[in-house]
């Protein structure tokens, strides 16, 4: 009877070991105005989210003077208590491109502004993260900002990374932060065919072998937006978010000619964009089938586990195109 008892126990200990090893979940939340529906509370409640990431503004250059400023700051419409909150700044890479600019000046503004808005609110964040494009020829700048930011802020720092950075990482350099998170979309061209430029399995499988390589640990973004490329005349003027097929196929200005291409039958404004009779749209949105694709590629090349997954991103819209369980499913492949 006790070896019964012994192993049965043995065996609750695995399960629940196992289940401590998987990457929890987490979102990107990318709004200027953080106010949570109940559909997105609901989200956050079912999967245990206790981080957000969240958008709390971007760095671009004045267009008269191009020195560099925040656009956009976040503002906050309920408070934090519940969760981790990391802010993430968004530089624009044309920032770190800018001749003479003056990174410590910068940085010291950008850790500045961050904690403004956290004394604010009061919200306390033990991480930042940095979200920027960097090149080759914006790498010295990026890399020297990501130096100071981290001796100023004295927070734990992550970086965004993208496929290109992860292969080429001893001639594209790796930030001095303590994780990267891989930006696992937006892989390919946006143009005027049939393919998908969020995501497609073909471009990534050029660059997954990398990984194994890459010696940052790195924790892993997964899309789950839709937007649209608006066509003219054969070719893309534009990008229109909040827009998927379920949304054009109820209304009667657009037909479907094809899986996911749409033509204007009847000229009309949606959304604010004005679409022309003939016009053409092109949805690129991904499945759940993308979502677990993904997620089992990247665990069968990567030399670690993640500790989470961060879904881009936390939006009503977003999310009722997918059955609430779709979030666990993605990490129960790591």
């Amino acid at each position: 009877m006790k070896k019964i008892f012994f192993l049965v126990l043995l065996s609750l200990l695995f399960i629940s070991c196992n289940e401590n090893t998987k990457p929890t979940v987490s979102f990107y939340y990318w709004k200027t105005i953080f106010k949570l529906s109940e559909t997105e509370k609901e989200i956050l409640r079912g999967n245990n989210v206790r981080k957000i990431y969240i958008r709390y503004f971007d760095i671009d250059l004045h267009p008269k003077d191009t020195n560099p400023i925040p656009v956009t700051p976040i503002r906050f419409q309920e408070t934090m208590n519940n969760f981790d909150v990391v802010p993430v700044i968004y530089i624009k890479n044309k920032v770190m491109l800018k001749p003479n600019i003056d990174i410590e000046d910068l940085a010291k503004k950008t850790v500045r502004l961050i904690n403004e808005i956290n004394s604010k609110n009061k919200i306390y964040s033990k991480e930042i993260q940095i979200d920027c494009d960097w090149t080759l020829t914006s790498k010295e700048n990026y890399l020297k900002f990501i130096n100071i930011f981290k001796k100023f802020s004295g927070k734990k720092l992550s970086a965004t990374i993208r496929l290109h950075q992860i292969k080429y990482f001893k001639k594209t350099k790796i930030p001095n932060v303590d994780s990267g998170i891989l930006m696992y979309y937006n892989m390919g061209t946006v143009a005027s065919d049939s393919l998908n430029s969020v995501y497609d399995r073909k471009i990534a499988e050029r660059y997954l072998k990398s990984l194994k390589k890459y010696p940052l640990h790195l924790d892993f973004a997964l899309p789950i937006y839709s937007w649209a490329v608006h066509i003219k005349n054969h070719r893309v003027v534009g990008l229109r978010s909040k827009l998927n097929i379920s949304e054009l196929k109820k209304d009667g200005n657009f037909k479907q000619i094809s899986s996911v291409f749409f033509k204007v039958i009847h000229s009309n404004y949606k959304n604010g964009i004005f679409y022309e009779q003939n016009d053409v749209l092109k949805i690129e949105a991904i499945s759940s089938e993308d979502l677990i694709e993904m997620a089992e590629d990247l665990n069968d090349n990567s030399p670690q586990k993640p500790n989470e997954i961060i879904f881009y991103d936390l939006d009503e819209f977003n999310i009722k195109n997918y059955e609430k369980n779709i979030f666990k499913q993605v990490v129960s492949c790591f």
